[in-house]
C-alpha cells in the first residue's frame, strides 16, 4: 500500500465535525444568561406574536451567532410541533453587504429554485415589492438574522423592514430583525430614522473566562473525540490559551481540533499538552500569514522595512528611521514613496491588527516626542508570510538568513 493512499483512520477522532464553525450542538454551555434573555426575546413567536427586533453585541467567538442557531432551531422545531407558522434566515453581511443584495439573498432564500431571480439588473424599488409579496405569501412569523451586520454599506434594509406594516408593505406577514455586532458602536452609527425604528431589545454577550471555555470544550470533546485518549491537561490549556485571546471560544476549539489533527498526523496513541502547545505556535503563523496578505503592496513594504530592524535585534526602532529604510525599499524596487504620515497612520492600523506595537516616548526639552516600533509577531511568521513582496522587491542581507529554505 502506497503511503499517499486514503483510508479512515480511528484515532482520536469520533465526530471531528463537532469542532467545527458551523457545528451546532444539542446544548449549548457557558452562556446561560444570555440565552435566557434572547430565549425570552424570541417567546412571543410560539404565542403567534412578532418579537421585538434585537441586537446582539459582543467580540468574535463569544457565541452570538451560535446561540442564534441553537435558539432559531429549536424554535422552529417548536413551531412545526404546535403549528404555528415560523421561518427563519440568518444572512451573513460579511458576503451581501448591500440593502439591494440582502432583499435579492430573502427573495430566493424562499422560492423554489426555479422562481429566483437575478442578482442584478431590477430596479430596488422592485425588489423590494418582490420581496414583500415573498414574505406574504409566507404570511407567517418571520425572523431574519443580519450577522455582521457592520458590514452593511446602507441601512436601507433595515429601514423598510423594520417598517413594513406600518407602511402597509406587508398584509399577512409579521417581520423581526435580528442584527448581530462585533461592533459596539453600530447602533449609534445608524441613522436617527433607523435607529428608532429598529433598535428595540439589545443582549450582550460577555467574553468567556477560563471555566466556561473548559465547560464548552468539554461537552465537544465528548462528541468529537473517543473515550480516554486526551491528556487530563489538554482541555485546561486550550482553555487558557482561549480567555488569554479574550475569552475566544472560536480559538480554543479551533487549538483542540489542531491538536488532535496533530496527534493524528504523529500516529501518537494520545493527545497530549506538546500537541496544543504546538497546535497554538500552527494557529498564530496562520492567523499572522492571513493578517499580513490582507495588506496592500505599500503596507507589505513597510512591514518589510521593520522586518530587516527586527531581524538584526535593533528594535524597538523609531519611526524616523523605520521609515528612511521602507523610502529606500520602495525606492529602489521603483514603487511610489507614500509621506511620513501615511507611514503614521498605516502603523496605527498595524498595530490593531496585532502586527507591531508602538510606544510613544517624550524625552522632554532634550529628546522631544517620538514613536518607537517592534514587531509583535515571529520574525519567521512574519517573513514567510512577507516572501512574495521580498521576491518582487528584494531581498535585504539582515533577512536572508530567516527566509525559509
Amino acid at each position: 500500500m502506497s503511503k499517499f493512499d486514503f483510508s479512515p483512520r480511528d484515532f482520536p477522532f469520533n465526530n471531528r465535525n463537532a469542532l467545527l464553525d458551523d457545528y451546532t450542538p444539542d446544548e449549548l454551555v457557558g452562556r446561560d444568561d444570555e440565552l435566557e434573555e434572547y430565549h425570552a426575546a424570541l417567546q412571543p413567536a410560539i404565542d403567534q406574536s412578532k418579537p421585538d427586533n434585537i441586537f446582539l453585541y459582543g467580540k468574535t467567538g463569544v457565541g452570538k451567532t451560535a446561540a442564534t442557531r441553537f435558539l432559531l432551531d429549536r424554535l422552529e422545531r417548536a413551531g412545526d410541533e404546535h403549528g404555528v407558522n415560523i421561518h427563519t434566515k440568518i444572512i451573513n453581511c460579511d458576503g451581501i453587504d448591500t440593502s439591494y443584495r440582502v432583499a435579492v439573498e430573502l427573495i430566493n432564500s424562499f422560492r423554489e429554485s426555479t422562481e429566483r431571480i437575478s442578482e442584478t439588473g431590477h430596479p430596488r424599488s422592485k425588489v423590494y415589492d418582490m420581496m414583500w409579496n415573498t414574505f406574504d405569501e409566507l404570511g407567517s412569523i418571520i425572523i431574519l438574522v443580519l450577522d455582521e451586520i457592520d458590514h452593511l454599506q446602507d441601512d436601507s434594509i433595515l429601514y423598510q423592514l423594520s417598517r413594513a406594516r406600518e407602511n402597509r408593505q406587508l398584509q399577512s406577514a409579521r417581520i423581526s430583525l435580528v442584527g448581530i455586532s462585533n461592533d459596539l458602536s453600530y447602533r449609534e452609527q445608524l441613522s436617527p430614522k433607523v435607529r428608532s425604528s429598529i433598535c428595540e431589545r439589545s443582549i450582550n454577550f460577555k467574553a468567556y473566562d477560563a471555566i466556561e471555555l473548559r465547560e464548552v470544550l468539554q461537552q465537544r470533546k465528548s462528541i468529537a473525540f473517543q473515550d480516554d485518549v486526551l491528556e487530563d491537561d489538554v482541555i485546561p490549556l486550550c482553555a487558557a490559551f482561549g480567555a488569554q485571546e479574550s475569552g475566544d471560544a472560536r480559538k480554543a476549539l479551533d487549538l483542540l481540533l489542531k491538536a488532535g489533527d496533530i496527534a493524528q498526523e504523529d500516529d501518537n496513541d494520545i493527545v497530549t499538552a506538546e500537541h496544543v502547545r504546538r497546535g497554538r505556535k500552527l494557529l498564530e503563523r496562520e492567523e499572522v500569514k492571513r493578517g499580513i496578505l490582507g495588506l496592500n503592496e505599500q503596507e507589505q513594504i513597510l512591514l518589510y522595512a521593520l522586518t530587516t530592524f527586527e531581524a538584526t535585534d535593533s528594535t524597538p526602532i523609531r519611526s524616523r528611521s523605520l521609515y528612511h529604510r521602507y523610502e529606500q525599499l520602495a525606492d529602489n524596487a521603483g514603487r511610489e514613496v507614500l509621506t511620513t504620515r501615511w507611514m503614521h497612520d498605516h502603523l496605527d492600523e498595524l498595530e490593531m491588527l496585532g502586527l507591531v506595537t508602538i510606544d510613544k516616548l517624550n524625552e522632554g526639552s532634550s529628546g522631544g516626542q517620538y514613536k518607537t516600533v517592534a514587531l509583535s509577531q515571529a520574525l519567521e511568521s512574519v517573513v514567510s508570510a512577507l516572501a512574495t513582496t521580498i521576491q518582487s522587491i528584494g531581498i535585504h542581507p539582515s533577512i536572508e538568513p530567516f527566509l525559509p529554505e
